[in-house]
Protein backbone atom coordinates (compact mmCIF):
# COMPACT_ATOMS: atom_id res chain seq x y z
CA UNK A 1 0.00 0.00 0.00
CA UNK A 2 1.37 3.39 -0.86
CA UNK A 3 0.28 6.91 0.42
CA UNK A 4 -1.94 8.76 -1.85
CA UNK A 5 -3.53 12.13 -1.71
CA UNK A 6 -6.09 11.00 1.06
CA UNK A 7 -3.16 10.21 3.31
CA UNK A 8 -0.50 12.43 3.24
CA UNK A 9 -0.94 15.08 5.92
CA UNK A 10 -2.48 18.54 4.09
CA UNK A 11 0.56 21.68 3.98
CA UNK A 12 -2.00 23.92 6.05
CA UNK A 13 -3.02 21.06 8.87
CA UNK A 14 -0.42 21.66 11.58
CA UNK A 15 -1.23 26.17 11.39
CA UNK A 16 -4.91 24.62 11.11
CA UNK A 17 -4.46 22.83 14.72
CA UNK A 18 -2.28 25.66 16.15
CA UNK A 19 -4.99 28.12 16.06
CA UNK A 20 -7.49 25.87 17.63
CA UNK A 21 -5.01 24.92 20.83
CA UNK A 22 -2.78 26.42 23.28
CA UNK A 23 0.30 24.73 22.20
CA UNK A 24 0.98 22.55 18.98
CA UNK A 25 4.39 21.42 19.10
CA UNK A 26 6.34 20.54 15.74
CA UNK A 27 9.92 18.69 15.57
CA UNK A 28 10.51 20.75 12.04
CA UNK A 29 9.67 24.17 13.96
CA UNK A 30 9.99 27.04 11.38
CA UNK A 31 12.04 24.57 8.64
CA UNK A 32 14.13 22.13 8.74
CA UNK A 33 15.54 21.08 12.22
CA UNK A 34 18.81 21.59 13.71
CA UNK A 35 21.19 19.10 15.07
CA UNK A 36 23.58 21.92 16.59
CA UNK A 37 23.87 20.52 20.01
CA UNK A 38 22.19 17.42 19.68
CA UNK A 39 24.10 13.66 20.77
CA UNK A 40 23.81 10.89 18.18
CA UNK A 41 24.16 7.06 18.51
CA UNK A 42 24.19 4.62 16.13
CA UNK A 43 23.47 1.09 16.45
CA UNK A 44 24.61 -0.67 13.03
CA UNK A 45 24.33 -4.19 11.94
CA UNK A 46 27.19 -5.83 9.79
CA UNK A 47 24.98 -8.90 8.47
CA UNK A 48 23.89 -7.46 4.74
CA UNK A 49 26.47 -4.48 6.26
CA UNK A 50 26.75 -2.86 2.52
CA UNK A 51 23.25 -1.70 2.73
CA UNK A 52 24.07 -0.43 6.82
CA UNK A 53 26.85 1.17 5.67
CA UNK A 54 25.08 3.20 2.77
CA UNK A 55 22.18 3.82 5.57
CA UNK A 56 24.97 5.42 8.04
CA UNK A 57 26.69 7.49 5.70
CA UNK A 58 23.21 8.96 4.27
CA UNK A 59 22.09 9.84 7.88
CA UNK A 60 25.86 10.79 8.84
CA UNK A 61 25.40 13.34 5.76
CA UNK A 62 22.26 14.73 6.53
CA UNK A 63 23.76 15.53 10.51
CA UNK A 64 26.32 17.45 8.58
CA UNK A 65 24.28 19.62 6.64
CA UNK A 66 21.78 20.41 9.75
CA UNK A 67 24.54 20.99 11.66
CA UNK A 68 25.98 18.40 13.66
CA UNK A 69 29.35 18.48 15.20
CA UNK A 70 30.14 14.42 13.66
CA UNK A 71 32.72 14.06 17.17
CA UNK A 72 29.56 13.94 19.12
CA UNK A 73 28.37 10.91 17.22
CA UNK A 74 28.90 7.42 18.13
CA UNK A 75 28.75 4.34 16.35
CA UNK A 76 28.51 0.99 17.40
CA UNK A 77 28.48 -2.19 15.39
CA UNK A 78 26.73 -5.19 16.39
CA UNK A 79 26.48 -8.45 14.38
CA UNK A 80 23.24 -8.40 12.98
CA UNK A 81 19.54 -6.56 13.51
CA UNK A 82 18.74 -9.59 16.10
CA UNK A 83 21.51 -7.54 18.32
CA UNK A 84 20.44 -4.17 18.03
CA UNK A 85 17.88 -3.44 20.95
CA UNK A 86 20.39 -4.15 23.26
CA UNK A 87 23.04 -1.96 22.10
CA UNK A 88 20.41 0.39 21.78
CA UNK A 89 19.23 -0.12 25.65
CA UNK A 90 23.23 0.40 26.01
CA UNK A 91 23.90 3.62 24.02
CA UNK A 92 20.04 5.16 25.48
CA UNK A 93 21.00 4.61 28.81
CA UNK A 94 24.34 6.00 28.80
CA UNK A 95 23.79 9.70 29.14
CA UNK A 96 25.53 10.11 26.40
CA UNK A 97 23.22 10.78 23.50
CA UNK A 98 20.36 11.94 22.85
CA UNK A 99 18.77 9.61 20.20
CA UNK A 100 19.86 6.32 18.80
CA UNK A 101 19.16 5.34 15.37
CA UNK A 102 19.49 1.89 14.17
CA UNK A 103 20.36 0.48 10.86
CA UNK A 104 20.20 -2.95 9.83
CA UNK A 105 18.90 -4.99 6.63
CA UNK A 106 16.40 -7.95 7.23
CA UNK A 107 15.70 -9.24 3.49
CA UNK A 108 13.31 -12.05 2.86
CA UNK A 109 14.64 -15.71 2.15
CA UNK A 110 13.15 -18.95 2.35
CA UNK A 111 12.45 -19.43 6.10
CA UNK A 112 10.59 -17.74 8.85
CA UNK A 113 14.26 -16.29 9.94
CA UNK A 114 12.60 -13.15 8.59
CA UNK A 115 9.50 -13.00 10.45
CA UNK A 116 11.89 -13.74 13.78
CA UNK A 117 14.27 -11.47 13.14
CA UNK A 118 12.72 -8.07 11.93
CA UNK A 119 10.24 -8.49 14.60
CA UNK A 120 11.52 -9.38 17.20
CA UNK A 121 13.94 -6.57 16.00
CA UNK A 122 11.22 -3.98 15.67
CA UNK A 123 9.89 -5.22 19.14
CA UNK A 124 13.03 -4.52 21.30
CA UNK A 125 14.10 -1.18 19.85
CA UNK A 126 10.30 -0.02 20.67
CA UNK A 127 10.63 -1.25 24.22
CA UNK A 128 13.60 0.21 24.68
CA UNK A 129 12.46 3.65 23.42
CA UNK A 130 9.60 3.81 25.70
CA UNK A 131 11.78 2.11 28.54
CA UNK A 132 14.40 5.01 28.38
CA UNK A 133 12.20 7.70 26.86
CA UNK A 134 15.17 8.33 24.02
CA UNK A 135 14.12 7.93 20.80
CA UNK A 136 15.22 5.10 19.31
CA UNK A 137 14.60 5.30 15.34
CA UNK A 138 13.92 2.14 13.55
CA UNK A 139 15.98 2.40 10.40
CA UNK A 140 16.18 -1.36 9.97
CA UNK A 141 14.76 -1.94 6.14
CA UNK A 142 12.79 -5.02 6.06
CA UNK A 143 12.39 -6.31 2.11
CA UNK A 144 11.35 -8.66 0.11
CA UNK A 145 14.61 -8.54 -1.78
CA UNK A 146 18.32 -7.08 -2.09
CA UNK A 147 17.50 -4.76 -4.94
CA UNK A 148 14.78 -3.19 -2.84
CA UNK A 149 16.84 -2.45 0.24
CA UNK A 150 19.52 -1.37 -2.17
CA UNK A 151 17.35 1.15 -4.03
CA UNK A 152 16.44 2.31 -0.10
CA UNK A 153 19.68 2.92 1.02
CA UNK A 154 20.71 5.27 -2.95
CA UNK A 155 22.98 7.88 -2.50
CA UNK A 156 20.38 10.62 -2.76
CA UNK A 157 17.10 12.47 -0.95
CA UNK A 158 15.19 8.93 -0.91
CA UNK A 159 17.55 7.61 1.42
CA UNK A 160 15.98 6.24 4.65
CA UNK A 161 19.47 6.80 6.58
CA UNK A 162 18.62 10.51 5.88
CA UNK A 163 15.18 9.84 6.86
CA UNK A 164 16.37 8.32 10.05
CA UNK A 165 18.51 10.99 11.19
CA UNK A 166 15.59 13.89 10.17
CA UNK A 167 13.05 11.64 12.23
CA UNK A 168 15.61 11.11 15.64
CA UNK A 169 16.36 15.14 15.41
CA UNK A 170 12.38 15.93 14.78
CA UNK A 171 11.61 13.75 17.92
CA UNK A 172 14.12 15.48 20.23
CA UNK A 173 13.35 18.31 19.16
CA UNK A 174 9.18 18.04 20.01
CA UNK A 175 10.90 15.94 23.33
CA UNK A 176 12.37 19.44 24.54
CA UNK A 177 8.78 21.34 23.53
CA UNK A 178 7.55 18.81 26.10
CA UNK A 179 10.12 19.13 29.06
CA UNK A 180 9.85 22.67 28.46
CA UNK A 181 5.65 22.74 28.70
CA UNK A 182 6.34 20.50 31.70
CA UNK A 183 8.52 23.33 33.21
CA UNK A 184 6.00 25.57 33.59
CA UNK A 185 3.52 26.14 36.37
CA UNK A 186 -0.25 25.45 35.58
CA UNK A 187 -2.49 27.70 37.50
CA UNK A 188 -5.02 25.50 39.65
CA UNK A 189 -2.69 22.21 39.22
CA UNK A 190 -1.38 20.65 41.88
CA UNK A 191 0.42 17.09 42.08
CA UNK A 192 -0.40 14.56 44.78
CA UNK A 193 -3.59 13.86 47.74
CA UNK A 194 -5.24 16.86 48.52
Amino acid sequence: MTSSDLTVLASDAKERVAARVGTSLDGAGNGAPTSVGIRVGFACAEFNGGITDRLLHGALDALVELGCNLEDVVVAWVPGAFELPVVAQRLAGSGVVDAVICFGAVIRGDTGHYEFVAGECASGLQRVQLDTAIPVIFGVLTTETADQALVRSEDDETNKGREAALTALRTVTVLSGVSALSAGTRVGFSVGRN
